[in-house]
């Protein structure tokens, strides 16, 4: 029973699992299982699996043909999961696979979930460096003050989304993340446009862990070291909660666009380890191999 945090793909689906129950063996892809409980279905994944190989087809008994494979809980427990296509010169004599947008989406949150996206934050050192510096100096910036004051709501996200966006893309194109696949077959496109999808959401939830974190440190450092009186005399407001919140919010999207420069002093392989899970590195690394020969 072999395990793979890859997608894998076969005839256009995204495959689940193989069974060859002459061989006794069976290659189970998780990402098609989701990112929410994931051990469970594994778990799950796995025990039927093994309940396939070890039944009748296993012991050399006869089965049902091919094109009706044996519908078991499996399907039942995991929906939107099928039976797939099997070619005749494969050694497999079982598939199954998702299909669909809800299948995509499923495969896509699996590819997410098993990149981490939560490590990119501490991956990222100087990156983070920089963004914290240049929290720490807007922070206490007068100029900075009075722009976070004169400031809607409206606008505060627009900041928030533009420098949100900036450091996704520097990131993906600064460290060369986004797939390009050298075949120009409808199924390389698709795999091509799963794996961008996957870099885009691991590289974004990322960012936002980061964004988060730096309105908490902001807000933190701006209630240790900001002066009602001084603050109030330059903007013309008292230093209040509403003030306090702004202005770390702001300062927050200033943070992110000098953290987005910061991480052009990160190697391309730093990016890739913090960005991407180790198989995926390893896959990512082969087809870049094969491209260069």
């Amino acid at each position: 029973m072999a395990l793979t945090d890859l997608p894998l793909h076969s005839h256009g689906r995204k495959l689940v699992v193989d069974l060859s129950h002459e061989h006794g063996l069976a290659l189970l892809s998780l990402p098609p299982l989701g990112g929410l409980r994931l051990q469970t279905r594994a778990r799950r994944a796995v025990e039927e699996a093994v309940l396939s190989l070890a039944g009748p087809r296993a012991t050399g008994a006869e089965g049902p043909p091919r094109s009706q494979p044996l519908l078991g809980p499996f399907v039942s427990r995991l929906a939107p999961i099928h039976p797939g296509q099997v070619g005749e010169e494969e050694t497999a004599d079982l598939r199954y696979v998702v299909s669909g947008p809800r299948g995509y989406l499923r495969v896509l949150v699996g590819m997410v979930r098993a990149n981490r996206p939560w490590r990119l934050v501490p991956g990222l050192s100087k990156a983070l460096a920089a963004a914290l510096a240049t929290g720490a100096v807007a922070t206490v910036n007068s100029t900075i003050w009075n722009l976070a004051e004169s400031l809607s709501a409206p606008r505060l996200v627009i900041a928030t989304v533009g420098s949100v966006a900036l450091m996704i893309g520097w990131l993906i194109v600064d460290a060369q993340l986004w797939h390009r696949s050298a075949e120009v077959s409808r199924e390389a496109r698709q795999r091509a446009r799963l794996y961008n999808a996957s870099t885009v959401m691991t590289v974004g939830i990322g960012v936002l862990v980061c964004y988060v974190g730096l309105i908490v440190i902001n807000l933190v450092w701006a209630l240790f070291i900001l002066n009602g009186q001084v603050f109030a005399s330059t903007t013309r407001t008292p230093l209040h909660a509403a003030e306090y919140w702004t202005l770390s919010w702001f300062v927050a999207s200033v943070a992110t666009v000098g953290g987005a420069l910061g991480s052009g002093l990160e190697s391309d392989e730093a990016i890739r380890a913090a960005a991407y899970s180790k198989r995926e590195q390893e896959r990512r690394r082969i087809l870049q191999d094969d491209g260069g020969d």
